[in-house]
């Protein structure tokens, strides 16, 4: 109760700060989580799965064994445990899954995959090449009959390997949670560096304003936009 009091206040001082649209998504947020990024029922539904998929991914493809894999070229099990990771959460569209484990299936997919994941995670570029370069990958890969090249696809990655610093893409529900937030969001529909600098903008305004709530990490800010965009909520 002392808890959930203090987070009242915090709230109430806090709402005085923001804009009129960035207020009614804050109070929006709290409708349905009332402790914030640290309800129990948010933890719940919204983070908790992308955590245990973070955490699982730090396991199987952290840096030092996503590069030994590279060094023996088993490029394959680089791709089918990036597959395996991401398939237990629900980011991606079924047809964007379906595309994936097409297009990484021949061993010259797997290897322009794994190649090219480990430079957009691990690489030493900034971070706008990187995401050029990943970008290319990402549209370079074998395609049978569904595109690979969609921005679920380019950023789940990145957002499951390291929350603290990638976000995820959801165009729809991004937009729409953009636009009532007031948000200047620079969407176009082909993945390209200045709509991912927007997405990251974009985020750190959500950190910013909502910073007495907890927000850790990207999951805490892609959770705060989903329930902004989604029908779900």
């Amino acid at each position: 109760m002392r808890a959930a009091a203090k987070l009242i206040s915090r709230t109430a001082t806090r709402s005085s700060s923001l804009t009129p649209q960035a207020l009614r998504c804050r109070k929006k947020f709290l409708r349905f989580f009332p402790r914030g990024f640290h309800d129990e029922t948010y933890v719940d539904w919204e983070r908790g799965y992308k955590w245990e998929a973070h955490e699982r991914w730090q396991r199987e493809l952290g840096r030092d064994e996503h590069a030994a894999l590279i060094r023996s070229k088993d490029y394959q099990e680089v791709a089918q445990r990036a597959v395996r990771v991401e398939s237990r959460t629900n980011l991606l569209f079924s047809f964007e899954k379906m595309a994936l484990r097409d297009a990484v299936r021949e061993p010259a997919g797997a290897r322009l995959f794994a190649d090219g994941l480990y430079q957009w995670l691990y690489g030493d570029q900034s971070l706008e090449m990187r995401f050029h370069e990943w970008v290319h990958v990402v549209g370079a890969l074998p395609r049978r009959q569904t595109r690979v090249l969609t921005w679920p696809l380019v950023t789940v990655f990145g957002f499951i390997a390291d929350p603290r610093t990638h976000m995820f893409l959801k165009p729809n529900v991004t937009r729409e949670a953009a636009r009532r937030y007031g948000f200047p969001f620079l969407y176009v529909s082909r993945p390209a560096w200045p709509t991912y600098r927007s997405l990251l903008d974009f985020a750190e305004t959500v950190r910013r304003d909502q910073r007495d709530l907890g927000p850790r990490d990207m999951i805490d800010l892609q959770g705060f936009i989903w329930v902004q965009g989604s029908d779900e909520y």
